[in-house]
Order: structure tokens, then sequence, then C-alpha cells
């Protein structure tokens, strides 16, 4: 009489870590760019307060401030996080937000993602960030890059 089969053969079970291995090997570094991403937001995010008063100070100046103090800011370190190093107003109401290092692989202690202000001819402010950001584009919002 013939036996019935149970359970798995060892090639089955090679095949199955093999496959397994390969959908990790893609996986994870996906990942991992996808939380220094997530973290990178978080500075992007807490800029917002700088621009905010970047535009205040040119409102009512009709000129860009230099630095955190003329346009209303706390100092650059107030701003640290866990991830932030600081946030600085420099000449011409550029904005640096630079991180930590913290955020996982890919970015070093003090690369910044700058935002540049332009006015336009109706006195609004537009913003960019595509120049003088040290940050790797990869890791940037889709506007940054």
């Amino acid at each position: 009489m013939k036996q019935i089969q149970k359970g798995f053969t060892l090639i089955e079970l090679m095949i199955v870590v093999a496959i397994i291995g390969i959908l990790a090997a893609i996986a994870i570094p996906a990942y991992q760019d996808y939380t220094v991403r997530a973290k990178v937001t978080e500075g992007i995010v807490a800029a917002a307060a700088a621009k905010s008063s970047v535009a205040d100070f040119y409102m009512a100046k009709n000129t860009l401030p230099s630095s955190n103090a003329s346009a209303g800011l706390a100092t650059n370190t107030a701003y640290a996080t866990a991830i932030i190093q600081s946030i600085t107003v420099s000449g011409a109401g550029l904005i640096d937000v630079a991180y930590t290092g913290t955020t996982g692989q890919g970015i070093t202690a003090g690369q910044i993602i700058r935002f540049t202000p332009t006015t336009t001819a109706v006195g609004a402010i537009e913003w960019g960030c595509l120049t003088g950001s040290t940050v790797a584009s990869r890791f940037r919002p889709g506007n940054c890059r």
C-alpha cells in the first residue's frame, strides 16, 4: 500500500525561503527610504512657522528678514528635536532646516533643506526648495527634487 505524503519536502521549503529572501531584499530598502522621507517631512512641517513669519515680515516692511530675530522667531536651536538640529532664517529670507543625522541611513548631521523665497508682482511670496539643499533628492518631497 502506498503511503500518503504529509508535510513539505525539503525542496519546497527551500523555495519558500528563497522567495521570502527576495521579497525582503526588495522591501527593506524601500521601507528604510520611506521612513527617512517621513522624518525629513517633520522638518518641512516645522519650517511652516518660519515661512509664515518671513511672509508677515515682508508684508509689513516690504523687505525680507535676515535672521531669526528680525523675523520674530526664537533662536535657531529653539526648534531642535530628535530629528531637527535647527531652523535658521538667513540673508534674503532663506530658511534652512538642518537635520541631526538621526533620521536613519542617508542623512548626516548638518544636512539641510533650504527654502528660498521669491516675491511675486502682487506682493506674495512663493517658496522653492530646489537650490541649496544638501539632503539627497530621493529623501526630499516631490516639489523639492
